[in-house]
């Protein structure tokens, strides 16, 4: 399990890949598996539609990882529009394919989901579903964190004391959501230490390699975004080669300067991208 590795006394290195929207793509996924596998990551998380559409694909894809790729494979699970009957068909999906490791989410509101149904949702956070994969499973459960803040939270101080409540549910281990400035996160790892937060917390990662990307991550995530970043794309939005290999070198000197403060983990958002991926590992200092 993902847990056990990071007692290794190392720094964990892990992907995230999403699943292809058409079905016909599949093996495209699985290609770029084969490809992440080459890096030696220490596990792969693969994300998980917030109204349950990719969640077949979800299993899929990680019975890959787990089984051919021999990699630790985590799936992701998105509590908004599940119910207790799906929840528990999807644990024993993942059951019968060897995975033994779930990413617990409270998930994006799907586009098509009524106020209603929003409303009168069945789990109303992430804890609720942990709790009762606790209860019927065994599985290594991990949770999501963010260092500037969830985009639903009043304060810093009632963000700290929903995610301790989270994680005093049962979780394993965090993954951030991405950040560009890594300040906000060396105190915001002070401030979770402070908070009685003790699991080990992985960094993540979001390569930025055209000007489009961050536009989205940015109002999707609420990520602030530094001068040195902004800059770097404003200089080079008219030469999208130049942009991509300035994006990697950004996310180098972040990872760098993360394990030289002892991280837990990286976990680089791969995009389904091996070659970004690639190019990032080859120059990080991996201990």
């Amino acid at each position: 399990m993902i847990k056990d590795i990071y007692q290794q006394g190392r720094t964990v290195f892990s992907f995230e890949v999403f699943p292809p929207k058409r079905n016909d793509d599949i093996y495209d996924i699985y290609k770029t598996l084969d490809q992440l596998k080459t890096l030696n990551p220490d596990f792969i998380s693969v994300t998980y539609g917030a109204g349950g559409s990719n969640s077949k694909k979800t299993a899929t894809i990680a019975s890959y990882i787990q089984n051919i790729c021999e990699i630790e494979a985590i799936a992701h699970m998105t509590a908004v529009a599940m119910n207790r009957d799906f929840l528990m068909q999807f644990l024993d999906k993942l059951r019968q394919k060897g995975v033994c490791n779930v990413l617990a989410l409270r998930g994006d509101r799907p586009k098509d989901m009524t106020d209603e149904d929003y409303n009168n949702r069945v789990f109303l956070h992430a804890s609720d579903i942990i709790h009762l994969i606790h209860e019927h499973s065994d599985l290594c459960v991990a949770a999501a964190c963010y260092p500037e803040i969830h985009p639903d939270s009043e304060n810093r101080e009632s963000d700290l004391y929903y995610l301790k409540e989270k994680v005093d549910s049962g979780v394993n281990f965090l993954i951030t959501q991405m950040f560009f400035d890594n300040e906000k996160f060396y105190e915001f790892r002070e401030l979770t230490n402070k908070a009685g937060i003790h699991v080990p917390i992985s960094a993540g990662i979001m390569p930025i390699t055209s000007a489009t990307q961050l536009g989205t991550s940015v109002s999707l995530s609420g990520t602030s975004v530094p001068p040195a970043l902004s800059s770097m794309v404003a200089k080079y939005a008219d030469k999208p080669d130049d942009l991509r290999k300035a994006g990697i070198d950004y996310a180098i000197n972040q990872i760098n300067d993360l394990i030289a403060h002892g991280i837990d983990g990286i976990h680089i958002y791969t995009m389904n991208n091996a070659s970004t991926a690639s190019s990032i590992m080859k120059q990080i200092n991996r201990n």
